[in-house]
C-alpha cells in the first residue's frame, strides 16, 4: 500500500557530505512524521532525525549541528543533508514514515529498504 524509496547513499571521505532522499508513494491519506534511522553492524537501529508535517524536528545528539532534515509535504518526500561526516556515521540508513492510508485510517509505520552510507577515514 505504501512504498518508501530511498536514494543518495554512497561512499564518502571523512569530512564530506551526502544528501539522502526518501519518497513515499501509494494510497496515502496523510503522513504525520517522516524521518531517518540508521543501523551499524552489530548495533541496534537508532533515530537520526525526524520531522512532523508541521515542521517540528528532532535530532539525535550524534547529528546535531551536522545533519539537517527537511521535508516536501506536497511530494511526500524527506531529505537528510549530512555534512562533516565521520567514520562512525557509517551505517545503513532507513527512511521511516507514519502514515494513514485511505483504506486503513489509522497510523502505521512504514520503512524503506535502506541505503548504505560508508565514510572512510
Amino acid at each position: 500500500q505504501v512504498q518508501l524509496v530511498e536514494s543518495g547513499g554512497g561512499l564518502v571521505q571523512a569530512g564530506g557530505s551526502l544528501r539522502l532522499s526518501c519518497a513515499a508513494s501509494g494510497s496515502i491519506l496523510s503522513i504525520a512524521v517522516m524521518g531517518w534511522y540508521r543501523q551499524a553492524p552489530g548495533k541496534q537501529r537508532e533515530l537520526v532525525a525526524d520531522m512532523t508535517s508541521g515542521g517540528s524536528t528532532n535530532y539525535a545528539d550524534s547529528g546535531k549541528g551536522r545533519f539537517t532534515i527537511s521535508r516536501d509535504n506536497a511530494k511526500n518526500t524527506v531529505y537528510l543533508q549530512m555534512n562533516s561526516l565521520k567514520p562512525e556515521d557509517t551505517a545503513v540508513y532507513y527512511c521511516n514514515a507514519r502514515v494513514q492510508t485511505y483504506a486503513i485510517r489509522r497510523w502505521s509505520d512504514y520503512w524503506g529498504q535502506g541505503t548504505q552510507v560508508t565514510v572512510s577515514s
